[in-house]
């Protein structure tokens, strides 16, 4: 099994084959789409994106056409089953038969960097606005997420050698329920970003995000 996860430092990555243009997209979307991804990288990273935020390659985020901005979608790789939460906060691929944009982040949890473009799920979690994260915790750190449980007990397993606090939460949506391995609970920004450094060291891709 491919191990997935969130990378904090500073790379030298290329552009997934993203074209970007702004503009007034309608607010009407499906809410399960199933087409192509590509995903963009350091060539776009420090650069406004259409909600206005800045775009940060290592945050899990993506650019898509009509959904909301602020739109929380699951997307899930459909060759490999990872699967990925991102927030909508920019507008594009304007590339014929791509359907979805992710950041540098996202694509590195799908394990898709290398190909550049893959066959993916995009399932609306939410179309509200996604809240901005607390100042301060509780943290933890999210190492896969997997529609089959199987694979998320059998990372599980693999983390549980060498750390402790594991557990695998469920997300459950109109269409599936997707299993998500998590390391730990933090108080700080600083002690999960120390695991999550050690996580990234060994391989992993791992990403902080707050507890539920």
């Amino acid at each position: 099994m491919k191990r997935i996860v969130v990378i904090f430092l500073a790379l030298s990555i290329t552009c997934g084959c993203a074209v970007h243009r702004r503009g007034s997209i309608p607010p009407q979307a499906k809410r399960v789409e199933v087409g192509w991804a590509s995903w963009y990288g350091k060539d776009f990273h420090g650069r406004r994106t259409a909600s206005g935020a800045v775009y940060d390659m290592y945050q899990l985020t993506a650019a898509h056409k009509t959904l909301p901005l602020g739109t929380s979608a699951m997307v899930t790789h459909l060759d490999n089953g990872k699967s990925a939460m991102v927030t909508i906060n920019d507008r594009g691929p304007f590339v014929k038969g791509r359907i979805i944009d992710l950041s540098y982040a996202a694509a590195q949890a799908l394990g898709m960097v290398e190909e550049g473009v893959a066959k993916v799920r995009v399932e609306v979690v939410d179309k509200k606005a996604a809240p901005q994260p607390p100042p301060e915790g509780p943290f933890t750190i999210q190492v896969g997420a997997f529609i089959d449980r199987a694979n998320a007990v059998r990372l599980m397993a693999e983390l549980q050698k060498t750390y402790t606090n594991i557990s695998i939460t469920e997300l459950k949506t109109a269409e599936n329920t997707y299993y998500r391995v998590r390391v730990g609970r933090f108080r700080t920004r600083d002690e999960a970003y120390h695991i999550a450094s050690r996580l990234a060291q060994e391989g992993y891709t791992a990403f902080m995000t707050t507890t539920e």
